[in-house]
């Protein structure tokens, strides 16, 4: 075989894959242990044969010869001592020697009914016998009894010789059933030694088989898995620059193949997201500095901004107070409007101030119970809940881990609010409820008041967005938003509920125990004493 065969060769078997090698492999076995199961077989049914021959045919055929010698020996007996006696005691043996002689030929003759050789020296000891008995034994019998037969003196060397005659066919077919007889024992011997090498050689094969099946697997299976799974663990530890080299038949290394691909897409995509996340991080540093730097610049802004104003709301009421009613309408009203805008800037200064120090200067978390911050938001409202016969019902509320004060913010602002934006004419109804569900608690506060549309669920929420004018209804716009980052920053969500439409219905969860915020600004001292007492 040169070398392209041997590596054309080579290559076949490389691309054989562990099925197949499996096929291939029970095939061989099956068809050697058939042909040895069959080589068995006929040493088995051999060894049966021989032995049925040599039990039920050749053993029986030498004693029925024996026996069928004896009985013409008993006839040659009693002819001779007739013979000579004329006693008629030596004719018994010879009648039962002629009785035994018949059946022992029959049953000799049906033993060897498939033996050509054997049936032709029954011929030839029955030929023998038959002679002997026309020319000897029967003339002798039929002599009268009392006195010796001058036959069997006449015929005495010829009866010697016509016996003699019987004797030796008696012999040779005797001899010829012994050396049968022999060689069926060689044959027995011969075909059991057989049988046992043939048994041994089935044990030791199915010894190797089971050996070259079970190194076979190992080389061809186990090894290539475990160094697979060896690989696996690598990469899975971390090392995800290890390599996984194809072995083994052509669906492992296919495997192989196919997981080392997706280890080279995982290292580009690890590599991606790293990347990614660098710049996420600075894009999250940069934000978080920006959005600090937006906390401190409003806590300025509006603290920079109360001075001035109260200085502008002081005089306008001085200029009120005063000139009021000195000057021409047009001057009374340019003052009002004067005061009003002074006196709005304010509240919408002290609102920026509040939704700026939601989770910043309020961050005192402890249990609360909901029933006893409820309670006091209603005192606090008791004078606009009264003025409009508002009627306010609430389900038992739980105990939470959060911060008390914007809790109260976070009532005052929907209760505030479903009083405010009632229907003329109709006393405002609002419900509370509270339902745990999963691991948050869901809260609903329902009104009949005029409802929100919509096209507005969202937009309310953004902070200084208005639905109404300011004459319409009071307000800066900053209450909702308030209330969505009071919601949030307790682990929650906060939506209108668009299902409902006789009035407004908000729903909004809360954490038993609020995330940790780690996002925090620490304002400086000088902001946070100056900011506290324009509340």
């Amino acid at each position: 075989m040169t070398g392209d065969e041997r590596q054309s060769r080579t290559r076949g078997l490389s691309a054989w894959t562990t099925r197949r090698w499996l096929r291939v492999g029970v095939a061989a076995s099956l068809v050697v242990l058939a042909l040895l199961g069959a080589a068995g077989a006929w040493v088995l049914q051999r060894t049966q044969s021989i032995s049925e021959e040599l039990v039920d045919v050749r053993s029986p055929a030498l004693t029925v010869a024996i026996r069928l010698e004896a009985a013409v020996l008993n006839q040659e007996t009693g002819i001779r001592g007739y013979g000579l006696t004329g006693t008629t005691d030596f004719i018994t043996p010879y009648r039962q020697g002629l009785a035994e002689q018949k059946a022992n030929r029959a049953e000799l003759a049906e033993l060897l009914r498939d033996d050509s050789a054997g049936l032709a020296d029954l011929k030839a000891v029955q030929d023998a016998v038959t002679t002997w008995q026309e020319r000897i034994a029967r003339p002798v019998a039929a002599e009268p009894p009392g006195s010796p037969s001058p036959l069997a003196s006449e015929r005495a060397a010829e009866g010697k010789a016509t016996f003699d005659v019987v004797r030796a066919a008696l012999s040779d077919q005797q001899e010829r059933l012994r050396a049968d007889s022999a060689r069926a024992r060689d044959d027995l011997l011969s075909t059991m030694t057989l049988r046992n090498w043939v048994f041994s050689a089935i044990a030791v094969l199915i010894v190797v088989l089971t050996a070259l099946i079970f190194e076979g697997l190992r080389r061809g299976i186990n090894r290539p898995l475990e160094r697979l799974g060896a690989d696996a663990r690598a990469i899975s530890g971390g090392d995800f620059e290890h390599p996984i080299t194809p072995t083994g038949p052509a669906d492992l290394r296919r495997l192989s193949v196919e997981i080392d691909f997706m280890r080279r897409r995982l290292v580009r995509e690890l590599a991606v997201s790293e990347e990614t996340r660098l710049r996420l991080d600075a894009q999250a540093a940069d934000l978080q500095r920006s959005n600090a730097e937006l906390e401190q610049f409003a806590y300025v802004a509006s603290h920079d901004l109360q001075e001035p104003l109260r200085k502008v709301s002081s005089f306008t009421q001085l200029l009120q107070r005063r000139y009021g009613g000195q000057l021409d309408s047009r001057a009374d009203q340019y003052i009002d409007f004067a005061v009003d805008g002074a006196n709005r800037m304010q509240v919408l200064i002290n609102d920026l101030l509040d939704f700026s120090r939601v989770g910043r200067l309020h961050n005192a978390h402890q249990s609360v119970d909901l029933d006893k911050v409820l309670e006091r938001t209603l005192s606090a409202l008791s004078v606009g809940i009264e003025e409009a016969g508002a009627v306010i019902t609430h389900d038992p509320l739980p105990t939470l881990v959060a911060d008390p004060t914007q809790l109260g913010m976070l009532w005052q602002n929907l209760i505030g609010n479903a009083v405010k934006f009632r229907r003329p004419g109709v006393a405002p109804k609002i419900h509370i409820t509270a339902a745990e569900e999963d691991d948050l608690w869901r809260f609903t506060v329902t009104d009949n008041g005029i409802g929100i549309a919509p096209e507005y669920t969202d937009k309310i929420f953004v902070i200084f967005q208005r639905l109404h004018t300011k004459d319409a209804y009071a307000g800066s716009g900053i209450g909702l938003a308030m209330c969505k980052k009071i919601v949030e920053f307790h682990g929650g969500t906060i939506a209108v509920d668009p299902t409902y439409h006789d009035g407004a219905r908000f729903t909004f969860t809360l954490a038993p125990q609020p995330p940790e915020n780690g996002d925090l600004v620490t304002l400086p001292e000088a902001v946070r004493s100056d900011a506290e007492p324009a509340r």
